[in-house]
């Protein structure tokens, strides 16, 4: 049977009523409230529990499955809203007007012909290195193409006081100002003039986040195309931000089913509270570097396994697997080894992941015409079943975002290697709307660490050591 682009709509709608079902519409009183600064919290390993600051970008509660952005539940915007739109939402707190959302997406489809970017990444064994590794070269080499920070000797705004002050005039106080000192998104961005510049201010600081989030996917799909051996390819003008992104790296008109649902993947992933690489990102941000490199960072926590790589796992997984009936047995010895099972549970999340209840049926849809993967599909039904059934109800384990999200992915016929720089592809939207939130009231990050090595060591001159 044919699908269409109603029945997408339609499955995420049926996800957004079976998650109301199972839940109640009570947000966290306690996290959900400004407060007056400073405050008292529960903090674990790793900065578990600690509250770094307020937002009005995103909200996650795992204990329910919720995930909202600006307000709008993910199932709405899934629904109904678009990646331009969505990226608005987030970077600007409102949804667009029609000429608003126009004249955006002309934007970002304009912000994706980077050939000067492309020439300097051309330059590096691209085709021999990690995509997340080639994504964080390119992302510093659209700084030095699309600034001036890396062309001139650098000067601050204002002299720092000391190399390891955390506490300069710059930063606003504890409790926030609203105009700090120095002003840091004025730094982002410049047009290249036609004379040499005198400074390195900016106009206008949204530029730069523009210009990552169409940047940043274009690098990517230029990653992906080098690594086959072809050329990258330039935006198409009647293609949507997905679609272009699908064309440019496969080198293919994408069906309308594939580039909705593409669509659909990038508002899923565009945020999610203060997860590691948001964090890495308002981390270097909060000392007055400049967005590309804050940007960089967050590239950065993204490559590593245990954030971005899962869903390359699971796919691997089901494949070891190899069908639905083997599922009971390959369980229990997974079970009996204590082996980790990929795509399941999520450090927030006590909840079945909203994502992957839209993720779930879309890579269902995807995957019926295709043997090899409906049976993978298949496989993957057939695996929750037995983990829900046995940890579902006593640890609250279920499917998390990347359980699904690989399916869908190679249905589409992108590379395994290449799955974690679309998560890259559309976070860098979250990214910069809780960078420039965070720096409106900026203070710079600095955690403290309990000492616990020795006192009072005698110190002995290098030839009586033994």
């Amino acid at each position: 049977m044919e699908q269409t682009l109603d029945d997408i709509t339609r499955i995420v709608l049926e996800a957004k009523e079976r998650a109301y079902r199972e839940t109640n519409n009570e947000p966290e009183p306690n996290m959900t409230s400004s407060v007056d600064w400073p405050i008292n919290c529960t903090v674990g390993p790793g900065l578990e529990g600690a509250i770094a600051c307020e937002t009005q970008i995103g909200y996650v509660n795992g204990a329910k499955g919720w995930l909202i952005y600006r307000g709008y539940d993910i199932f709405d915007l899934c629904a109904h809203s678009s990646f331009e739109e969505t990226s608005f939402l987030l970077l600007h707190g409102k949804l667009p007007t029609a000429t608003e959302l126009e004249t955006f997406s002309k934007t970002l489809r304009r912000r994706m012909f980077i050939p000067k970017t492309q020439r300097l990444l051309l330059s590096f064994p691209v085709e021999s290195m990690n995509p997340m590794a080639a994504l964080r070269l390119g992302t510093n080499l659209m700084r030095q193409k699309q600034t001036y920070q890396d062309h001139l000797p650098g000067t601050p705004a204002e002299a720092p006081l000391h190399s390891d002050d955390d506490s300069i005039a710059m930063e606003t106080v504890p409790e926030g100002k609203k105009n700090p000192v120095f002003q840091f998104l004025t730094r982002f961005f410049r047009p290249v003039p036609t004379v040499e510049p005198t400074d390195l201010v900016s106009s206008d600081e949204t530029e730069s986040c523009y210009n990552l989030i169409a940047g940043v996917a274009s690098v990517a799909a230029a990653i992906g195309r080098v690594r086959e051996g072809r050329i990258p390819l330039e935006p198409l003008p009647d293609l949507s931000f997905a679609g272009n992104y699908l064309y440019m790296l496969t080198g293919r008109r994408p069906t309308p089913l594939e580039e909705r649902i593409m669509d659909i993947c990038l508002i899923l992933h565009a945020d999610h509270g203060m997860n590691a690489s948001t964090f890495a990102s308002m981390v270097v941000a909060s000392t007055l570097s400049d967005i590309y490199l804050a940007i960089g960072a967050g590239i950065s926590a993204l490559s590593g396994p245990l954030h971005g790589g899962a869903n390359v796992e699971v796919v691997n997984m089901l494949e070891r697997i190899g069908k639905p009936s083997s599922v009971k047995k390959w369980y229990r010895t997974a079970v009996e080894q204590k082996r980790k099972v990929m795509g399941f549970g999520h450090r927030v999340y006590k909840a079945y992941d909203p994502r992957a209840r839209i993720l779930g049926p879309l890579a269902g849809m995807l995957a019926t015409e295709n043997p090899e993967l409906k049976t993978m599909y298949q496989t993957a039904l057939a695996l929750e079943q037995e983990v829900i059934s046995h940890l579902g109800a006593s640890k609250k384990v279920f499917p998390n975002v990347d359980f699904f999200s690989g399916i869908v992915y190679r249905s589409m016929g992108i590379p395994s290697d290449l799955y974690t720089t679309i998560f890259a592809v559309s976070r860098v939207s979250g990214w910069c709307a809780r960078v420039m939130e965070y720096i409106e009231n900026n203070r710079i990050f600095r955690p403290r660490a309990l000492y616990t090595g020795r006192f009072d060591e005698k110190y002995t001159p290098l030839q009586d050591r033994s």
